[in-house]
């Protein structure tokens, strides 16, 4: 986990110094194209960040599709959230741009583009490569000096549930206002990747009717409630009759092999580490219940309609916690919180007291009000 948040810290910190000359620079080096290709347009959508963002962005995804069902749509992302992009039907090209050697970057710059939208949300380096694409028509949100790069933008509100938020990035185009329909699931799993872990699934549905997940996992301190907690919760739905299934990276493991020391490895079922991200995607569309704090996973269950109890304190919960009778979100609403501003929390010198004042009753509660509601 260190070596990722080291990459996304290197990634922020470029961005701040070298951001705003690559968006001077850009406007430099290349003129747009005046014409589009209306018939069969191509349309670039660029992507990075985590796990969440990409999620998310699948409603838009879908109707962007709708409205352009002759274009050629592809996607540029990152390796960190290349896996829940795969998944997504309604693209033809999925490409990365931190893939070492950079080919597939600048395979995307060579290709003529007509449309681009920049769904980055602060971040400058990603306008410029919108801009470097030549393309005619070019979107992006107004959040600072990437906002002269794009030839229509949209402001960005933190007050706005985030797939909104990329709804209007495509309503600038098409002049259509798009509803979201929030007890509706709008990711699918593929049933070859189902499959590889359905069996474990089932096995342990033998034992448990009902099957609770859990991920304590997170990039940053700011937003992990910590492993004792959830191996807490784990003891208490175990003696409430329920199965559980630890979720998690390899950068887990370590919380994974405290969660065994505390409660038994033969009491749960452990993917931890040994899942591609589709396949947790899989493995979470199975469950009954996913318990997470505010992370990317979060967002995985709720778009392949998986019912969540999320933990948020740090991040801004009308922007990102689920939406939709489905789910539960806990948050102690301190003063000092929520903190975190375009994906940067800051350290906390408080001690995590917005997570840490987060009972586990408090969570058992929400787990069984939820499943009670569930069976109705």
């Amino acid at each position: 986990m260190l070596q990722v948040n080291w990459k996304i810290e290197f990634l922020k910190r470029f961005d701040s110094t070298f951001g705003r000359l690559a968006c001077s620079v850009s406007k430099l080096t290349v003129t747009p194209r005046k014409e589009t290709n209306k018939q069969h347009p191509k349309v670039l959508v660029i992507r990075p960040g985590g796990i969440g963002d990409a999620a998310l962005l699948y409603p838009a995804l879908k109707v962007l599709r709708e409205g352009f069902q002759n274009a050629e749509i592809d996607v540029l992302a990152e390796k960190r959230n290349y896996g829940i992009l795969y998944l997504c039907p309604y693209i033809d090209g999925l490409f990365r741009y931190d893939f070492k050697p950079p080919g597939e970057l600048l395979s995307v710059l060579k290709i003529k583009y007509d449309i681009v939208i920049d769904t980055e949300q602060w971040h400058r380096l990603t306008s410029a490569i919108s801009y470097l694409t030549g393309a005619p028509l070019r979107v992006g949100f107004a959040t600072n000096e990437r906002a002269e790069l794009f030839s229509h933008t949209v402001p960005y509100s933190h007050e706005d549930y985030e797939v909104y938020s990329f709804l209007n990035l495509v309503s600038s185009i098409t002049g259509e206002k798009y509803g979201f329909d929030g007890d509706e699931p709008f990711i699918t799993v593929d049933s070859s990747i189902v499959s590889k872990v359905a069996p474990e699934i089932q096995g342990l549905r033998k034992k448990n009717k009902t099957i609770v997940g859990l991920f304590g996992g997170a990039t940053v301190r700011e937003r992990k409630w910590g492993i004792h907690r959830f191996a807490q919760l784990a003891k208490d739905l175990l003696d409430e009759g329920l199965g559980i299934v630890l979720i998690g990276g390899k950068s887990d493991l370590h919380d994974h092999r405290r969660f065994e020391e505390i409660l038994g490895k033969e009491n749960f079922l452990g993917f931890v580490g040994r899942t591609s991200l589709m396949e947790t995607a899989a493995v979470i569309s199975l469950l009954d219940l996913f318990v997470t704090g505010d992370t990317g996973l979060m967002h995985v269950s709720y778009g392949v309609g998986t019912p969540t109890v999320s933990l948020f304190g740090a991040g801004i919960q009308k922007k990102w916690a689920p939406i939709g009778k489905n789910h539960i979100v806990i948050n102690k609403n301190l003063r000092c919180s929520p903190c975190t501003r375009f994906g940067y929390t800051p350290k906390c010198p408080y001690g995590v007291k917005c997570l840490n004042d987060i009972a586990v009753d408090e969570v058992k509660e929400a787990v069984l009000t939820l499943l009670l509601n569930r069976r109705r």
